[in-house]
């Protein structure tokens, strides 16, 4: 089966290159990392020998941000342990870089067999963690014949997932039955995980609850400086194609609004809806090398990765994008830990756990595209109300934290460390 899948992924990628060598030769989007997604690992990650390497892939920013805590946690406890970080994203491998310095960061190889066996070889791990379900079979099979313990943590299958794992739960009973420990998210994704034949599956809770703005962006400090007192300010984050456009016909023309697209390439996108509508706003990347004072009714975009998390910080509300006009959504902890009133749209299939979580505590605005205006002028009028609802979602975020520190202690526990 693993040959079959091997051609087949051979043939797609074939296929499929003629539009692969464009995008890199017009956008150098893929052309990053190629040697190392093709097995080559340079010297400044490659193991010297002399440490055991634990090997933690995190496919792209959510990830990342989601195993900060959990890889710092590793690298202080497992004195004499090295703790190396494959992302797959380019976004993700900056975030990773950034965070982990870039001799402990590098591309996760194209899933073939001779890619795989290189940084293997290279890297000689005791352990594999990996994050959510990245389940690359060739990967796995051979982790599995080099005897190296894999981990998954922060582990869940989503809805448009699970029916494709049930059509082949025949094919992957069979590369997940030797997985050392799986951490779920939730009752649901362990029983979704046993049903496909994952083994040592048990509930870990959800990495994303400790995620924690332990240091404010550049950004954030010279905004919070040039910010008249009393506006209020709307942080969009997250946010996909056309949500945009209904916000801002949303939100009141007096308050700051602070718009951070999810996806970098979208960053023109957005500035070009601005300069149609004739909207009053500032581009972050220009706006940093010489601060201005920010007047109510300017929309600030945010085209920069990794520093929304922190910017959060100045809302007065939050929006949460990605499930208002699409599937799935994203997290609304970033901004309830400042203890924010949060607003998202209906499609949060990614983060139902989660959202369950704030709306039983009724810390979140779960609205469709009828209710967003009303939900935001209720909010940033009724201070009183607000306030209450962010300090319930900060609540929820406090008492649901501890799950990156068990999962640190059953991790540990495999290769045999107390740390």
């Amino acid at each position: 089966m693993l040959v079959l899948y091997s051609l087949a992924l051979f043939l797609a990628l074939v296929v499929a290159a003629p539009w692969w060598l464009f995008r890199m030769a017009t956008s150098g989007k893929y052309r990053e990392g190629l040697s190392e997604r093709l097995g080559r690992a340079p010297k400044r990650v490659s193991s010297t020998g002399n440490e055991p390497v634990i090997w933690v892939h995190a496919v792209s920013v959510g990830e990342v941000l989601a195993a900060s805590r959990l890889i710092e946690e590793l690298s202080s406890r497992a004195q004499g342990w090295r703790v190396v970080v494959s992302t797959t994203t380019r976004t993700g491998q900056k975030i990773a870089r950034e965070r982990f310095s870039p001799d402990r960061v590098f591309y996760f190889p194209l899933d073939f067999a001779f890619a795989v066996r290189a940084w293997l070889r290279a890297l000689r791990p005791r352990m594999v963690v990996l994050l959510e379900t990245e389940f690359w079979p060739r990967y796995l099979s051979e982790c599995r014949r080099a005897n190296i313990p894999v981990a998954v943590v922060n582990a869940r299958i989503s809805d448009r997932s699970w029916p494709r794992y049930v059509r082949l739960r025949f094919l992957w009973k069979q590369l997940l039955n030797s997985f050392a420990l799986v951490l779920a998210q939730s009752e649901l994704d362990a029983a979704r995980l046993t049903a496909i034949g994952a083994s040592n599956v048990r509930v870990g809770g959800n990495l994303k609850f400790g995620i924690r703005v332990e240091k404010q962006a550049a950004v954030t400090e010279a905004l919070r400086k040039n910010l008249p007192p009393g506006v209020k300010v709307v942080v969009c984050g997250s946010t996909r194609a056309g949500e945009e456009e209904v916000l801002l016909n949303a939100l009141p023309s007096d308050v700051v609004i602070i718009l951070a697209p999810r996806h970098p390439e979208r960053f023109s996108t957005v500035e070009n809806l601005l300069l149609q509508r004739k909207a009053p706003y500032l581009l972050r990347s220009k706006w940093i090398e010489s601060p201005t004072p920010i007047l109510g009714g300017t929309v600030f975009l945010l085209d920069s990765i990794g520093e929304l998390a922190s910017v959060y910080s100045l809302a007065t509300l939050a929006f949460v994008g990605g499930g208002l006009l699409w599937p799935g959504g994203h997290n609304p902890l970033e901004p309830a830990q400042f203890g924010l009133p949060v607003v998202i749209g209906p499609n949060y299939q990614n983060f139902r756990d989660i959202v369950g979580r704030l709306s039983h505590a009724e810390a979140i605005a779960v609205v469709d595209l009828q209710e967003l205006q009303d939900t935001f002028q209720r909010l940033l009028t009724d201070e009183y109300g607000a306030r209450r609802m962010g300090e319930r979602a900060r609540k929820v975020f406090e008492r649901e934290a501890g799950a990156t520190e068990a999962a640190v202690n059953a991790l540990l526990a495999i290769v045999g460390v107390r740390g």
